[in-house]
């Protein structure tokens, strides 16, 4: 079955370049545009995609309030489109749900295989991104006494092989890295990552990202 994909951009020359560019790919389908964050969740109502291509800044609800709104309603994606990689929301919209970032820039078989990676269920932060969150992580740091990590952790059921994949896992490392890192199979680390997500009540793998950093599992600059 065909991916569903929607698009929303407040420019109608990216949003219908974009919606273009993906719907033209075989195994997915674009079933919808919109202009606004609140055109786009009335969309996400009466489509359920199952990816949603957003820009941050739209008028009338921001990407990231959209964005809140449609992982608290429905199990579509959200991958963010960002216009520079310093871009002030891009914490905010981790934080509301976003499974995934690129900035605008992104060639079109980066936004292709974006989408894909996303509607799979993957973590997707572009370089830039990443290097904006660890940045924003750092400063934010303060907040984590030692010890918090290991404390939100106990009574949890996270066993030391599911956190030693969740520590790979907070550095960015993907499946194929993890199982090479800790000597163990990729349908291994699968299996744990889904059993970490589940103990501690994680909607996707960028909350147990969050997780660790702002309870000081893992040094920002690590």
């Amino acid at each position: 079955m065909s991916l569903r994909v929607v698009v929303a951009d407040d420019q109608a020359v990216i949003c219908d370049g974009f919606a273009a560019l993906l719907d033209a790919q075989p195994g997915i389908e674009v079933v919808g545009r919109a202009a606004d964050g609140a055109a786009l969740v009335e969309l996400v109502a009466a489509q359920v995609p199952d990816v949603a291509v957003v820009d941050v800044r739209m008028p009338v609800l921001d990407g990231i309030g959209a964005t809140e709104r449609i992982v608290a309603g429905w199990p579509t994606k959200v991958l963010v489109l960002t216009t520079f990689d310093l871009d002030a929301y891009v914490y905010d919209a981790l934080r509301a749900g976003a499974s995934g970032f690129l900035l605008k820039d992104v060639t079109g078989p980066r936004l292709v295989e974006g989408v894909r990676l996303v509607a799979e269920g993957a973590m997707l932060l572009g370089p830039e991104v990443s290097r904006r969150l660890v940045e924003d992580f750092a400063s934010r740091r303060t907040a984590s006494r030692p010890g918090d990590g290991e404390l939100a952790l106990a009574g949890s059921g996270v066993s030391p092989r599911e956190r030693e994949v969740l520590l790979e896992l907070a550095r960015g490392r993907s499946n194929a890295e993890i199982a090479a890192a800790l000597f163990i199979g990729v349908e291994t680390v699968k299996s744990h990552v889904a059993e970490i997500l589940h103990k501690l009540e994680f909607r996707d793998r960028i909350q147990a990202v969050v997780f660790a950093y702002e309870k000081g599992l893992v040094p920002p600059r690590e």
